[in-house]
Parts: structure tokens; sequence; C-alpha cells
């Protein structure tokens, strides 16, 4: 299904002050990288190169221009295969200057999450995501109904608060 929602370097691009990342999922499906490391394949975090890719930069350029970047992650434990990668993976995202957490899922009681991954950017625009049940990406979704934002700022602050940093999070 084509998407109208503009690319996500595009959003990032004219965040100003804040984007957030809410990760729900514990499987977003199969992708070379994953595939790689599942061969027992290691990155090279000395060799950037080999590594870096041009999502990496957006969030590189942004954090430069002053735009705070947090990704949070509700997680079953024990954890799945694709997080177990996930996490190893997540170093890349913190060398692009993402600030990272996890949460337990069984530590996200008490509390209302929406159903959907999202992007949260400046608190006053969301762009959800949808997949399909094997975790392949369908499409995206954006909203700037007032609900519907004061909700993802309230759901993501209230993992955000519970979570665990990346470097202190082991699996």
């Amino acid at each position: 299904m084509p998407s109208s929602v503009p690319p996500f370097s595009e959003l990032l691009a004219n965040t100003r002050e804040s984007a957030v990342h809410l990760e729900l999922r514990d499987d977003y499906g199969s992708n070379p990288r994953l595939e790689a490391w599942q061969r027992g394949e290691r990155v090279d975090w000395d060799d950037r190169e080999s590594w870096w890719h041009p999502f990496h930069q957006t969030i590189a350029d942004a954090v430069a221009r002053g735009v705070a970047i947090r990704r949070a992650r509700v997680v079953s434990e024990p954890v799945s295969g694709y997080i177990r990668w996930e996490h190893y993976a997540t170093r890349a995202n913190v060398m692009a200057g993402e600030d990272v957490r996890w949460l337990p899922r069984s530590h996200a009681t008490g509390f209302l999450v929406p159903a959907n991954d999202f992007w949260l950017f400046d608190g006053n625009l969301v762009r959800f995501h949808h997949f399909a049940g094997d975790g392949s990406h369908v499409t995206d979704e954006l909203s700037t109904d007032a609900s519907t934002l004061k909700l993802c700022v309230s759901a993501f602050e209230e993992v955000w608060q519970r979570a665990t940093p990346h470097s202190r999070y082991t699996i």
C-alpha cells in the first residue's frame, strides 16, 4: 500500500527540538544485517564505513543541530532473537547520537501505550508505523490530533521513566 507520508529524513529535517521513538514489537521481520548476525558475522565498530548508513547520518545531523533524540523499546523477556540482535546493533544508534532505553514488558503494567510503534516530532506530529503479523512494514500514518499527541507524549514519557538505559540493560 503506497504511503503519502513524507520520508523519515524529511520529517526529522523539519524537527527543531525533539524526536522520540517508541518500539513495541519483539520482531520486525528479516533484513540483511540481521541475517548476517545470525550467521555469526559481527560489526567492526572501528570501521565506521562498513556499518554507517544514511539513517545514522540523518540522526547525527539532527543531533548536531540540537535535536534530542530518544528511543524506548518495550520488550518481552526472555528476549526474542530479533531483540537480541537489535540490542547488539543499538551501538550504532548510540554512536549516531540517540539516547536509547529498554523496558521489559513485565514492567509496563499500569499505563497504556498506543498499539503501534511511533515517532513523535517536537510533540506536535506523530508518525505511526503499521506492521504485518510477520513483522514486515506495511505503511505509515501521520497525526496531529491533539488527543492522540497527548496520549503518545504520556505513553513515551511513562516508558522512558521506567526504562533502563542501553548501557545498563543486559540480555
